[in-house]
């Protein structure tokens, strides 16, 4: 990367965070986000479209940086790398930035979409594709009796009328935001960014799942605050998707639930071995103990009592 982009010196890395990427600081204000690997299962070059797609697509919001170029994959960088905007900022405090990331994500619902698959129909097909792991990760009876009356619930989830398309972050955890020096909230992670059912960001960015996901932003919501967090998003977003979407509201958080929990039960079976590689040993830890805790038979029936 030095000579690709006539450096005089090392790109200097950023504390490690994340498990999918690694970032180095440029002149300019810049960042390289260089993958280690592609959460969608994508090959390098398509994975790069991908997320330069994503970046160019969610700037017209205001709120997620801005892409200034990208680097092909090559020996150097086996994935490549997107050069994109340094957001300077802070972890969100929560409850107390739900505001503004509800906004964020208002703004990102706002913009044009493609056209897309009925989302339902594909959650419940990544849920199905990833349940097989529930019994191959050692789960305690008591966790996968939980787990088959959820999956029991999802096939009988109404998909018709088609649910709403918007933009959509996908993976709108609260430790993908950073809080600028305004109190405006910047999403940072578009990686898996798409087309789809708004409702499914809602739900990722306040379930005890994601709340509780990043050391550094990590909180338990009451239910009247993730009511408010919804309540916000519904005065800013546009009325037409908040009418559409309503609906959406308490059955997505189920359905996104269960799409979490088989993605872990993925890792607890093969991603820690597959994609461990380069990342910060307690970051392992850190994903590891959570999902140790969300397997957790008490930890499972207190979400399930809240949806």
């Amino acid at each position: 990367m030095q000579q690709r982009l006539d450096l005089s010196s090392l790109p200097a890395a950023l504390p490690p965070k994340g498990m999918a990427h690694a970032h180095f600081r440029l002149p300019g204000g810049m960042l390289a986000r260089v993958p280690r690997w592609s959460q969608i299962d994508l090959d390098a070059a398509a994975n790069l479209r991908h997320q330069a797609t994503a970046f160019t697509r969610a700037a017209p919001s205001g709120h997620t940086p801005r892409l200034i170029g990208t680097l092909e994959p090559g020996p150097d960088l086996p994935m490549g790398a997107l050069l994109v905007e340094e957001i300077s900022g802070r972890p969100p405090r929560l409850s107390e930035d739900y505001p503004a990331i509800a906004k964020a994500l208002a703004a990102i619902h706002a913009l044009p979409s493609d056209p897309a698959p009925n989302p339902v129909i594909a959650t419940v097909q990544v849920i199905e594709r990833q349940a097989a792991y529930f019994d191959k990760a050692g789960l305690h009876p008591e966790t996968l009796a939980h787990l088959n009356a959820e999956l029991d619930w999802v096939h009988t989830l109404p998909t018709s009328p088609a649910p709403p398309i918007t933009m959509v972050g996908t993976d709108t955890h609260p430790g993908n935001f950073l809080i600028d020096a305004e109190g405006k909230a910047w999403f940072v992670d578009l990686e898996k960014a798409t087309d789809g059912l708004p409702a499914i960001d809602l739900a990722h960015a306040t379930l005890y799942t994601s709340t509780t996901w990043d050391p550094d932003v990590a909180a338990v919501l009451t239910p009247d605050e993730t009511a408010g967090f919804y309540e916000t998003w519904s005065s800013a977003a546009p009325p037409a998707v908040v009418e559409s979407t309503r609906p959406w509201f308490t059955p997505t958080r189920r359905l996104t639930w269960l799409r979490t929990l088989s993605w872990m039960a993925r890792w607890k079976v093969e991603g820690s071995t597959a994609h461990s590689a380069g990342v910060d040993p307690r970051t392992i830890a850190h994903v590891q103990a959570r999902i140790e805790d969300f397997f957790d038979p008490a930890t499972i029936a207190k979400v399930r009592a809240t949806l």
